[in-house]
């Protein structure tokens, strides 16, 4: 018995082995050739790219607010001036009995950016608006603001990132010294600002629309002939109380028949009351002024710059062609990458840490592009947002590279139609699909070339996808 279990378990591992052993080129389905998926990569996909002036846009909502003067061996000059309202600190502000002004500051906060030389020395001018702002309704980027008396000039180089130490004055008790937010302090007229603002009727400052109707606000603006160097553009907050007319006077103490040295803050708030910026650019005699004066040519390179300055307006002419020669296909993955121009960035013109992608509507209004497209308040997102729409700046590689998948296998399927699709430069912290004035950082790209050789920059698209037989 034992030998035949022995047989009968020799004959079944055989059996097993000789089962194990079938040519592996046998297993599985064989792939009908009709539906096979093949893999490719598309980077000659041709991109027309034009130099254009960005639109004029309102200024009042900045995230932060521009004032300098900088020359741009290659984008020519740009100058900017704000527009501004004081506010009472409270309704009904009382000075006090027989105020005397020691002293009258104006404080403006750095909003966190500066463009431009930081060893120049900057003088800034600041004088009376000759308009109530508060009652405007128009607050465009290009409008000049009337103003009359000079009030305060301030001379010197600029520390925008250096805190600064300030002391309080508090009533009967030891000044106190603190450090505060980095500021720029700018010393004005104290005899104008006695009689016009510490001598005004209580009428005048018993409400903020009394106190504004009658006090205009400020302009400030980089004096040029006093100023050295390149120049620069610098922001500002005025998005808290930070920024503000600071009054230093003496007033009496009934109690004592002392004088009491006090401090009151004007704030100076863009949600309250409008800050307004004009920004005006100069192109005569650059690069830039060539391209703008013949936009049907296709230049090496093309110029993007924030503050309503510059654009580009780019297209993919052939790629219905493409479509056509390829059959249905599914894109897995396309990238717009843009190379810097060589030797644009010498500093203090570093390029633009960040370009914005939109596209135009059917109305010619801005939106994202699909792949940006997180939705808002009152629309829902793109189910193919993911969060990775790129467009930084790679220090590394000297690119920009933006995850337009979406878009183009929309254009690809005549899902959406390409009524213009436009770069530019926006803030590295916000992405701004209409005209930033809250960054001043520039950028020189290249543009698509048919023959490329090593070491040009360039504009190309690259598709990676799948064709569906």
């Amino acid at each position: 018995m034992k030998f035949i279990k022995l047989d009968l378990l020799t004959l079944l591992i055989s059996l097993f082995l000789f089962a194990s052993c079938e040519n592996s080129s046998t297993i599985g389905l064989e792939v009908d050739p009709s539906i096979a998926v093949q893999g490719a990569l598309v980077d000659t996909i041709t991109i027309s790219s034009r130099t254009l002036k960005d639109d004029i846009t309102s200024t009042v909502t900045a995230a932060r607010f521009p004032m300098g003067f900088l020359k741009d061996p290659i984008f020519g000059t740009t100058e900017s001036s704000l527009a501004m309202a004081v506010n009472l600190p409270v309704d009904a502000y009382n000075f006090g009995t027989t105020p005397v002004v020691d002293s009258a500051i104006l404080v403006l906060k750095y909003g966190g950016q500066f463009y431009g030389d930081s060893t120049a020395n900057y003088s800034i001018d600041v004088h009376q608006l000759n308009v109530n702002i508060s009652r405007e309704t128009s607050f465009l980027s290009d409008r000049d603001w009337s103003y009359s008396t000079l009030l305060g000039n301030k001379t010197g180089k600029l520390r925008p990132t250096t805190a600064y130490k300030v002391t309080d004055v508090v009533a009967g008790k030891a000044d106190t010294l603190r450090t505060v937010s980095p500021q720029i302090r700018i010393p004005l007229d104290k005899t104008f600002i006695q009689e016009n603002i510490v001598n005004i009727s209580a009428e005048n400052l018993k409400y903020n629309a009394n106190f504004t109707r009658f006090f205009n606000g400020l302009h400030v603006q980089i004096n040029k002939t006093n100023s050295t160097g390149n120049g620069g553009i610098m922001f500002f907050d005025f998005g808290s109380a930070s920024s503000s007319l600071v009054l230093y006077y003496k007033k009496a103490n009934v109690s004592t028949g002392l004088k009491d040295t006090v401090s009151i803050d004007f704030p100076i708030v863009a949600s309250t009351n409008p800050v307004a910026a004009t920004i005006k650019h100069d192109y005569t005699g650059t690069p830039v002024a060539t391209q703008l004066s013949n936009p049907s040519i296709q230049y090496p390179v093309t110029y993007l710059q924030p503050l309503s300055g510059l654009r580009n307006k780019i297209s993919f002419p052939y790629l219905s062609k493409f479509a056509a020669s390829t059959g249905k296909i599914v894109v897995n993955k396309a990238e717009l990458v843009i190379d810097l121009s060589s030797g644009s960035d010498a500093i203090p013109y570093n390029a633009a840490p960040r370009l914005a992608l939109y596209r135009y509507d059917i109305a010619e209004k801005r939106q994202n592009l699909p792949d940006n497209n997180a939705g808002s308040s009152t629309s829902s997102p793109d189910p193919r947002y993911s969060g990775t729409f790129g467009g930084y700046y790679n220090v590394l590689t000297k690119q920009y590279i933006f995850n337009v998948s979406a878009y183009v296998q929309d254009l690809l399927d005549g899902k959406t139609i390409d009524y213009g699709t436009f770069l530019a430069a926006t803030p590295s912290t916000e992405f701004e699909v209409f005209p930033s004035i809250a960054t001043a950082s520039r950028a020189v790209i290249g543009s698509y070339k048919k023959n490329p050789v090593a070491g040009d920059n360039l504009m190309k698209l690259n598709i990676y996808y799948t064709k569906i037989n």
